[in-house]
């Protein structure tokens, strides 16, 4: 914990000032040339939001029919390990989920996908798919930058330098250093073996460090093997386990160091940063303390509560590794959550119910911060009864009612769909679980659909036509409706001449403002899922 937290404070105004020089270059590498002739974009041409919103959505239906496609016809592909075509339901879901950068997964990836499948499809999503989470982070944060414009940048050059320069150069180094510690990487054909009971079992290879790089370094989550990170060939030991959390936390803890560059005031990207952490913070200790402190015989002999859990990490790093991928939007799994306890399996629901904000996804974790910035200001405004202002701009009836629809679309998402699955024979067919637990991991799943985050309490059967398809709507819907606010907001704040300050000017890079903050967003997401979690993950913890 004590390195971890060292090397994310190490590198944090390092990469940070990076990513703002890679955002606000006016020069085009050589390969980012040819990126752009090869789409017919020009990068130096100013978008208005809604321009940009455009290529956003363009990009991304490309992205969703392409891999829909390339996972129906995978039999006809190279490499591709005598697999068969994914079912229809399986292969929107898998298309939304990756390109929404969820990466949800209903079918076990060594026993259902080949190679080309993988990399070619999962994997380039990967990338792509954080990119444009970065992208439109960035475009808000030129809207509270610029003034006196609509203009947010160029969504095209966005999305290339983000891929080019942040997530290649860094996950290339990651995969290196994975492949060294042991980590799988080829394209081998699956091996038959001989267990010691005679049994035969097979192995299947891949392109696993890679991808394992990527998926965790743009909080995508979606494992090579169905058993994700908990697998030894995608993390072998104690060293890749606390390189996969670090590379889950570096950009969405390093970009608040970008915005503060980007809009002037490296302070006020202090105080993001400290929100984002406190809140982490007390999630890792809260859901480490309940783990070791699980009541029963078999905990107590154990020194914890080890369900579930890989003798090789054990009840703290699983912790740690637990909330860090559910507060990030990644979905990464280096053990079972629907093992955890019933109230740390409620601290993780929260986690993504605060809106994985805390450092939150690639892109979504500062956008979606910067929303609740906002919000806080206008709460504080009318406590003295100001206009409130944010970084120089007002916050007026216009920038509050894109902010109220941005915060009420994933909860709207979750609700409904947990009440429809609970209340339909397809939804209650699948659970294997029934009472609290079993309504716990239908939620789970609708929570981690909606906020774009891909674990899951695995004892739902979600690979049915019912889960895969309003999964694959809750993943879509929840992740590029929000950026139509977000970029709406980002528009109408480039729009604004700058307020200059006063003495009744809420000072946002002050501790007082970070407190405030992390007040609302607690109330905020408590008073909106308290009755889920109620009905839930509470009532199984105090049963237990």
């Amino acid at each position: 914990m004590t390195a971890l937290i060292g090397a994310l404070a190490l590198l944090h105004r390092p990469f940070g000032d990076y990513m703002a020089a890679v955002y606000s270059s006016k020069k085009h590498l050589r390969a980012e040339k040819w990126l752009y002739r090869s789409v017919g974009a020009n990068p130096d041409a100013e978008m208005r939001w809604p321009a940009y919103l455009r290529g956003v959505l363009a990009f991304s239906a490309v992205g969703v029919l392409f891999l829909y496609v390339l996972q129906r016809v995978q039999d006809k592909l190279p490499l591709s390990l005598g697999f068969k075509p994914i079912t229809p339901d399986q292969a929107f879901n898998t298309a939304a989920s990756f390109v929404s950068n969820t990466n949800w997964q209903s079918y076990s990836g060594e026993a259902a996908m080949g190679h080309v499948t993988q990399t070619a499809g999962l994997a380039v999503q990967n990338f792509v798919s954080a990119a444009v989470g970065m992208a439109v982070a960035v475009a808000l944060v030129r809207g509270f930058a610029r003034s006196r414009t609509g203009d947010l940048g160029n969504f095209w050059a966005d999305l290339v330098r983000g891929t080019v320069r942040v997530l290649i150069p860094v996950a290339v180094v990651a995969a290196v250093l994975l492949v060294a510690a042991g980590a799988v990487q080829n394209f081998g054909d699956i091996h038959t073996l001989t267990t010691l009971t005679g049994d035969k079992q097979a192995i299947s290879p891949g392109a696993v460090a890679s991808q394992e790089a990527i998926k965790d370094l743009g909080t995508n989550g979606g494992g090579y093997f169905n058993a994700n990170s908990a697998h030894p060939f995608e993390n072998p030991n104690g060293f890749t386990n606390l390189l996969e959390i670090f590379l889950l936390l570096v950009i969405p803890f390093s970009l608040p160091r970008a915005f503060g560059k980007m809009v002037g005031n490296v302070r006020q990207g202090y105080a993001i940063v400290a929100a984002m952490a406190f809140i982490w913070c007390l999630g890792v200790v809260a859901v480490t303390w309940i783990e070791y402190a699980h009541p029963g015989t078999a905990s107590q002999i154990a020194g914890g509560a080890m369900e579930g859990k890989e003798q090789r990490f054990g009840e703290g790093p699983s912790s740690l590794f637990a909330v860090s991928t559910t507060m990030t939007s990644t979905g990464s799994v280096n053990s079972f959550h629907d093992s955890f306890s019933g109230l740390s399996g409620g601290v993780l629901l929260l986690g993504m119910m605060l809106g994985e904000i805390a450092p939150g996804g690639v892109g979504s974790g500062l956008y979606g911060m910067l929303i609740m910035a906002i919000i806080a200001v206008f709460i504080a405004g009318l406590m003295v009864g100001r206009t409130p202002e944010y970084l120089g701009k007002k916050i007026g009836t216009r920038q509050i009612k894109l902010a109220a629809c941005y915060i009420l679309i994933t909860p709207a998402l979750v609700l409904i769909g947990t009440a429809v699955a609970m209340a339909l024979p397809n939804g209650k067919e699948a659970m294997t679980n029934v009472g609290a637990h079993g309504f716990s991991e239908v939620l789970y799943a609708y929570t981690s659909a909606s906020n774009n985050n891909g674990s899951a309490f695995a004892g739902v059967g979600a690979d049915t036509e019912f889960f895969n398809t309003t999964l694959g709507l809750s993943m879509l819907l929840g992740r590029f409706l929000p950026m139509v606010f977000v970029l709406a907001l980002a528009g109408s704040l480039a729009e604004q001449a700058p307020v200059p300050e006063s003495a009744g000017t809420l000072r946002t890079e002050k501790p007082l403002f970070t407190g405030l903050l992390v007040g609302v967003i607690l109330i905020v997401a408590g008073l909106t899922f308290f009755p889920a979690l109620a009905l839930g993950p509470l009532a199984e913890g105090l049963a237990a």
